[in-house]
């Protein structure tokens, strides 16, 4: 029996109409490094000193 998953049909009708996941990998990896900021920015920012 055959499931059938909208949103992973979608997923693989993009990544093949794009020649591959080129775009789908270059949007996760924005968003990867986006999120390692902030949570390092995040956690950073509690070891600030202030000298009063």
């Amino acid at each position: 029996m055959e499931q059938y998953y909208p949103a992973a049909a979608w997923l693989t009708e993009a990544a093949a109409r794009h020649q591959g996941g080129g775009y789908l990998l270059r949007a996760v990896l924005i968003v990867m490094a986006l999120g390692c900021v902030l949570t390092g920015w995040f956690l950073l920012r509690g070891y600030k000193r202030n000298d009063d």
